[in-house]
This record gives structure tokens, sequence and C-alpha cells, in this order.
């Protein structure tokens, strides 16, 4: 193994025009008790990773790499790691760790554990040759499907599970979908093969082609209202102003779920034109490992259709620009080796 690696770090956090993500040459890591080494094949490009260049998400530490959808193979074992043999292919995704003792750990919200940690933001991610991770927060992934299909799957994926989750669509319930990138075109495929119909919202046409595609019952613009009212709507997108649209789009009893980590700001909201008759808004947070295992387990029995655009590692830059001026229809993928 080569002592050091290729990477790309976020300098001073700043628009992409002014080139927050740089490349640069670190040592490899080594795994530290419980922890292994990951030899990284692929790693998905997060709307989350563009808020950290950009600065809309705060840095926790400078000169973070980061990455949290990432594939890849066990190439080294820290102290006390025993679960996972060397050569095993994993998933390194968002949550790294929690404290496993305080009262929300204790009651399975572990992602609301005050001593949560998160790849690619507390601790260096998938956006470099090797990473490390905790052994007991990977996941274990098939051999016979793609880095570049699985990479995605680990966050947006996940969180779209749990998102959908969040939304309490009824069986065979009617769902709004608000932005249709990575995350959003996973969930809708979830929902669409429960019995739901689905409306998807957004400002890009290729994104509403996509969707129709995959099978929601219709696709128009972002502030557009859907052809009936929803039971349920998830909010992929970044907006704070789709907020009020989403709301009022819902019916009697309805629950809007919002699934990003980053939100610009919402507007006021009229009480009686927007939460009354028992509407529901909610936030999404993380998720949990179970949340993580129930969806990987689903995707295998019933395989979804990821659309990705590849990209060679030396352009990571590139892919996060092309995300941030919505240049991406689907997901976009670092293909780190190979």
């Amino acid at each position: 193994m080569t002592e050091t690696m290729t990477a790309w770090a976020v300098g001073d956090p700043g628009p992409m025009a002014t080139g927050p993500l740089r490349r640069v040459r670190r040592p490899v890591p080594e795994p530290g008790p419980g922890e292994v080494l990951v030899e990284v094949e692929a790693c998905a490009v997060c709307r989350t990773d563009l808020h950290l260049a950009e600065g809309d998400l705060a840095p926790r530490r400078p000169g973070t790499i980061p990455g949290h959808e990432a594939v890849g193979r066990v190439a080294g074992l820290g102290p006390g790691a025993r679960l996972l043999r060397p050569g095993t292919r994993v998933g390194v995704a968002w949550l790294h760790s929690t404290c496993g003792r305080c009262r929300y750990c204790l009651r399975g919200a572990e992602n609301l554990c005050p001593g949560s940690r998160y790849t690619g933001w507390d601790v260096d991610g998938g956006y470099a040759e090797y990473l490390v991770a905790r052994e007991d927060f990977v996941y274990e992934l098939p051999e016979d499907v793609p880095a570049e299909r699985l990479a995605p799957l680990l966050c947006a994926g996940i969180i779209g599970y749990r998102a959908l989750a969040r939304a309490d669509l009824p069986p065979g319930g009617r769902l709004g979908v608000y932005g249709f990138g990575a995350s959003a075109h996973l969930a809708a495929q979830v929902a669409v093969a429960q019995g739901a119909r689905v409306h998807v919202l957004t400002r890009s046409a290729r994104a509403r082609e996509l969707a129709l595609e995959l099978g929601a019952a219709s696709a128009g613009h972002a502030y557009d209202a859907p052809p009936e009212p929803l039971d349920a709507a998830v909010l992929f997108a970044p907006v704070g102003d789709l907020v009020p649209a989403a709301l009022r789009a819902l019916d009697r009893g309805g629950t809007l779920s919002v699934a990003g980590i980053h939100l610009t700001d919402i507007p006021a909201l009229n009480y009686q034109e927007h939460l009354f008759y028992e509407r529901t808004l909610r936030s999404v947070t993380a998720n949990t490992r179970a949340d993580g295992r129930a969806f990987l387990e689903l995707a295998a029995r019933h395989p979804l259709g990821v659309t990705t655009v590849p990209y060679p590692f030396d352009r990571a830059d590139q892919a996060l620009a092309d995300l941030a001026a919505d240049r991406v229809t689907g997901a976009a993928v670092l293909l780190v080796r190979g």
C-alpha cells in the first residue's frame, strides 16, 4: 500500500466558482480501535457535499474530505475490529458513529444522538482513495452490483426511505415529491412499488421526463398545484419557498416531510391556509442504522432504477459544480477506481 493518497478537500468554503474543493495529497489514514480501512471504489455526490463546500453547512474541521456514499473494500483492520474480513465489500454512509448511551440511542433514535458524528463532515469521507470507518456502522454490500449503482443507495436511498416513512403515506395514497434529484428519484420508485400515485414537482424539464419514465402519475413545475390533493409530500429541494406550496397541496390530515439537512428560510405560514385541518410539517434528521439495513434489504428484493452520471475521480470539482447548476439528472458518482 502506498503511504499517501489522492483526495479532494474543502479549502475555503464559498460558491463553486471560487474553487472551494481542492485536490490534495494526504497520508493514507490508519484505522483506530473498532475501525476498518476502506479502499474506495466509488462515491456518490450528495447535495450535502455541496452545502459543505459552499458554506451553507458550517465546516466542523478544516480541510475536510467530503463524501458519505462510498463503496469499497476492507483493506485493513484496526485494533479490536473483528466483524469484517479484509476484502469484504462495504458501504460507508452519512452516520459515522453515535454514543450508544444517551436516551435517544437507547430508545432506537440514534439519529438524534447529541454525540453523533458524520462521514465527510466530522471525519474524512469518500472523496479519497481510502477512508476509515467504524466497522459497526458500515453496511456489507453485494458483489454482483456495480459500485456506480450501489453508491447512491447509501445516502440518497436511505434518506429518501426515511423521509418517505416520516411523511406517513397511507397505502395506495397520493404522494407529492418536490425536487427530483438523487434521493427523490429513488424514493419515488419505492412509493410507486408500494402502490402510491406519485406527483413530481420540479423545475427541471429533464427531471420531469425521468419522473414519468419511472412511473410517476404526473410531473409539473415546482410551484404548480398537483392534479389532486395529496395525502403526503416530501420536500427534497432545499428551497424554503416550496414549504407553503407543498402544505397548500395537502389534503386534510396530510403530512409534509422535509428531507434535507439545509433549507433556505421558510416564508410566513398562514395557519388557516397551510396548517389547519391537521396538516403536519416534519423534518428529517439523518437516519438510523436500522433505516439503512431496511432500505438496502428492500433494494435487494426490488432492484431500483438508479440513474447515474459518472465522473472520473479527477473531476470531483466539476461534479459538484454541475450539481450546483442543476446539470445532473439522477445521481452524480465519482469513479475513484476503475
